[in-house]
């Protein structure tokens, strides 16, 4: 399965904040939108980082609560994991094994098309499971061709 295919199941769409934007309002944001993570942008077409849920976590543990109305450019991470919306599914998941994130930005080209999360990816991993399993079952037991 390639990036594109969870793409094209999932929608595109990516939830991004301005820097400036705080810590309270991004997190309402997450509950609003059931996400995770956030791109931090001034524009439409640069991405200056990301903020996740489990960055906010960090700052709160590090700082104390108080950090709750900083704005999220003091929190954001500019070490973006990215795949290409070519890549096949294995390649993902091993981006977010070996930099210990759960989401990696879509780019084609240099233009971000979609987010992926370690969710979409069990989702994918688990819906091939299933048909492969469905078809096993359908080949021992002689139905399902003719």
């Amino acid at each position: 399965m390639f990036v594109s295919d969870i793409l094209r199941l999932k929608g595109s769409e990516v939830i991004s904040v301005s820097p400036d934007t705080t810590m309270v309002e991004v997190l309402r944001l997450f509950h609003e939108k059931q996400i995770g993570l956030a791109i931090v942008s001034t524009t439409p077409a640069h991405v200056s980082g990301t903020v996740s849920e489990r960055d906010f976590c960090n700052a709160v543990a590090q700082r104390g609560a108080g950090v709750a109305n900083l704005p999220v450019s003091e929190i954001m991470r500019s070490d973006i994991s990215a795949c290409s919306k070519d890549d096949l599914l294995p390649k993902v998941s091993a981006t977010m094994i070996q930099k210990r994130t759960r989401h990696v930005l879509v780019l084609d080209g240099d233009t971000l098309v979609g987010v992926v999360s370690i969710g979409d990816v069990v989702k994918a991993r688990l819906d091939e499971a299933l048909r492969t399993q469905k078809e096993l079952h359908a080949y021992i037991a002689g139905t399902g061709y003719h």
